[in-house]
């Protein structure tokens, strides 16, 4: 009995209330406009310089690279312009040493050789070991690639972008500690390893895994809707969305299609509230910033995100064992266990070490309503090295890890519904669903997590139980692959706006000569 009620103190303490939830959303939207105004801000709201979202008739072969946190991804993706795609694509994780180095062409080095092995691999046909030019005066250097993959390069970390394949890294998160590379241009630093290898690829376009996203879910989403807001819920979290050009105040440097009246922002909302002005800050919360690579900031990542939430989740635990008054993992004897045995945690469990509890452990103490607990309490053995752990135990277990999970939900409502008021778009006549593409392993595996945000949506002042309801929610699968691709098309086809201008300019140019000619002639002969 004093496990379930220690445990229930524990718990409450992570309710995140609708009054919590409403005064989220008001600070939300008071630091996204900040973003639009200045920088150096919590949220950073960064220009993608990308003008507008697809509509599904896009057609072409792109190749795309995630680098989105633990992984990295390779993939070649076909278009088929009917919303449909035909995607390839090869996974690695990163070693660890890669993510925390002092030179910055040891991650890029790597991967641009996981580059070159998925060409050999899956276009072999297209592969050359070197890039064949012609002559040509389409472009003003004199030469055009030929068979060259236009890659789009996802990079899932903050960076002050300056054109559509063009952005300096401004800091890294999830776990990368690089310093090396910050202040640079990332592009760049992939396309310079590329080029040591000769590979037939030209970086065409920097894309956020979350602008990817919202790419991506637009080119496939049903109906003649398209989407607002691509989110990513996973090892991080963050956001982008379609703003109003005539809401960005502050300067916008390069070019960009001024067409539209729109542009894409990506939000980098994993640092909304660094300051601590509405966001639950428990002694959890605490301990596990203080212990980070990144203290103080990625505040809102750190209550959201799959990486961090298991940590959460151990940190509570740990602090359980160390309570003399209650009995968690622990039994006197086998009277006390449901088992007919005694509790016994290996010295190497993963609960005694930062990190060693995976949030996917919490996916299965959701998922698992039988009396007996018993997929948790086996999965508490498999992964965490806990053997023959009570029925109270496993309860106690279940309910931290589904406290700590269903605030991740509700703070995730927090920026959703702060976007969608943003818009506009619940305002606007008609009852046409506000779509809302989204990725990331807790939104596709953590059950009810879209239900637990739906709850909160439908509390927030200005959405509603009805509003909520025009809200759709859809799994943008493969987002950043596809995405990326988009993005590298609508990069490729601005290159050949390009060459579009240069060939006006020289007609352009020729008429002039010629004319002048034709006038220094006249004059000539008047002269005479």
């Amino acid at each position: 009995m004093a496990l379930a009620e220690e445990t229930k103190r524990i718990t409450a303490q992570f309710e995140y209330t609708d009054e919590d939830v409403n005064k989220g959303v008001k600070e939300f939207l008071r630091q996204m406009n900040e973003g639009l105004e200045h920088d150096h801000t919590s949220l950073s709201q960064i220009p993608t310089y990308v003008t507008g979202v697809p509509n599904g008739t896009e057609k072409g072969l792109y190749l795309a690279v995630d680098l989105g946190g633990t992984n990295f991804r390779v993939c070649s993706i076909h278009l088929n312009g009917d919303t449909t795609f035909n995607l390839t694509y090869s996974k690695i994780a990163i070693p660890k040493e890669m993510m925390v180095t002092d030179n910055a062409n040891n991650l890029f080095g790597f991967l641009a050789k996981q580059i070159e092995l998925f060409l050999k691999t899956h276009h072999e046909d297209h592969f050359e070991a070197h890039v064949r030019r012609r002559q040509t005066v389409s472009t003003p250097e004199g030469y055009r690639d030929e068979q060259i993959f236009r890659l789009g390069f996802t990079f899932s970390f903050p960076v002050r972008q300056v054109g559509i394949n063009k952005g300096t890294l401004m800091r890294w998160t999830k776990g990368f500690d690089i310093p090396d590379a910050v202040g640079k241009d990332v592009c760049a630093l992939l396309q310079q390893e590329i080029d040591k290898l000769r590979l037939p690829v030209k970086v065409a376009a920097l894309v956020n895994d979350t602008v990817g996203t919202l790419m991506a879910r637009s080119y496939t989403s049903p109906g003649k809707t398209s989407t607002l807001l691509g989110a990513i819920f996973g090892t991080g979290t963050n956001g982008a969305y379609v703003e109003k050009v005539t809401n960005i105040k502050k300067p916008v440097e390069g070019d960009y299609d001024k067409s539209t009246g729109l542009m894409v922002i990506n939000t980098e909302w994993g640092s909304f509230d660094n300051q601590l002005n509405v966001l639950p800050n428990t002694s959890y919360d605490i301990e596990l910033d203080k212990n980070s690579v990144n203290p103080g900031i990625q505040i809102f990542e750190k209550r959201v995100s799959g990486m961090f939430l298991g940590e959460i989740v151990r940190l509570v635990i740990v602090d359980m064992l160390k309570n003399p008054k209650i009995s968690l993992f622990k039994d006197e004897n086998s009277s006390q266990n449901d088992w007919k045995s005694t509790t016994t945690m290996d010295a190497a469990s993963g609960v005694f070490r930062q990190w060693g509890l995976d949030s996917s452990i919490m996916s299965i103490a959701a998922a698992d309503n039988t009396p007996d607990q018993s997929s948790l309490r086996q999965e508490l053995e498999k992964e965490l090295q806990i053997y023959a752990a009570s029925l109270e135990d496993a309860q106690a277990f279940r309910a931290v890890a589904n406290a700590v999970g269903r605030r991740a939900a509700r703070l995730s409502a927090v920026a959703l519904g702060a976007v969608v008021l943003q818009s506009g778009k619940l305002s606007e006549p008609g009852d046409e669903p506000v779509d809302i593409g989204v990725d990331g392993s807790l939104v596709e595996h953590y059950p009810f997590f879209r239900d637990m945000i739906y709850e909160a949506l439908a509390a927030i002042d200005g959405i509603g139980p009805a509003g909520a309801k025009r809200i759709r929610i859809g799994i943008a699968k493969d987002g950043s692959g596809v995405g990326a691709a988009l993005i590298a098309l609508v990069a490729a086809n601005m290159e050949k706006k390009g060459v579009v201008d240069y060939l006006n300019y020289i007609r352009n140019d020729v008429v002039q000569k010629v004319s002048s000619a034709f006038s220094s002639v006249e004059e000539e002969s008047t002269v005479v």
